[in-house]
């Protein structure tokens, strides 16, 4: 039985992997948007965000994202969330610089490793992810372009079992055994005040097709290092419900 679930779930990594030059390519010509920056945190400094994503069927993830900047071009993350599914995940990552600084081009490479707590048991989660970026300049304002793809395996779970079964809506918010994913974010700030965010995901995992969605938010200055984020993510095509995001931000 074992055996089997290994040849199945090495068959469906592969696959997925196959399939990647196609999801990062689609994802460069898609003409929208990305989710970590490959801008490196200048040292000491620190950025935390915390958000909500409910869709339309009252399925919701909650979320803390945080990045400090350890070195000039090593930037340390940590990312934990909660799904009403009942799964909480943390992981914890360090992201490099490649270029010197220098130029309109940014490029970065990073590796996390964290845990998964589903149904009182415990697994391993493992990410690699690349990103590009650069700024550019609008009639609406400065903005960036960035493009991130990322690659992220977690061990142990039952995946025939998952398989077998039909899917639900609240499954977009479980972590498959098996994920690739490209993420493309064009953002502009009209103002000193005001920021807006296009994202668009391109998803393929392991127990479920190849999806897109889009997800745009407006992010708002309030007051000192706080920001408040307002958003939608509405899907093109596969798995999910449109869903509603809000979060804030602090930076220091």
């Amino acid at each position: 039985m074992r055996y089997r679930l290994s040849n199945q779930w090495l068959h469906s990594a592969t696959m997925t992997a196959a399939r990647l030059p196609f999801i990062c390519f689609f994802a460069a010509i898609a003409v929208t948007p990305a989710s970590a920056s490959p801008w490196p945190r200048q040292t000491g400094s620190t950025f935390t965000s915390l958000s909500t994503e409910i869709d339309r069927d009252g399925n919701s993830y909650s979320s803390i994202y945080a990045e400090y900047g350890l070195a000039p071009r090593n930037t340390l993350g940590l990312e934990a969330g909660r799904s009403d599914a009942g799964e909480t995940r943390a992981l914890i990552w360090l992201q490099r610089a490649l270029d010197d600084g220098t130029g309109n081009n940014r490029f970065s490479a990073a590796m996390g490793l964290g845990v998964i707590r589903r149904d009182g048991l415990f697994y391993p989660t493992g990410q690699i992810s690349g990103g590009w970026g650069r700024g550019v300049e609008t009639s609406l304002g400065d903005g960036w372009l960035t493009i991130e793809a990322k690659l992220e395996m977690s061990g142990g779970m039952d995946l025939q079992t998952m398989m077998s079964r039909e899917a639900t809506a609240q499954d977009t918010y479980l972590t498959p055994e098996y994920l690739a994913k490209a993420e493309l974010t064009f953002g502009v700030r009209p103002d000193r005040d005001w920021m807006v965010i296009n994202q668009l995901r391109i998803e393929d995992r392991s127990d479920d097709e190849l999806s897109l969605k889009y997800a745009g938010s407006l992010v708002r200055e309030v007051i000192g290092p706080m920001k408040l984020e307002l958003g939608g993510i509405l899907p093109l095509r596969g798995p999910g419900q449109p869903a509603v995001k809000i979060g804030t931000w602090l930076e220091f």
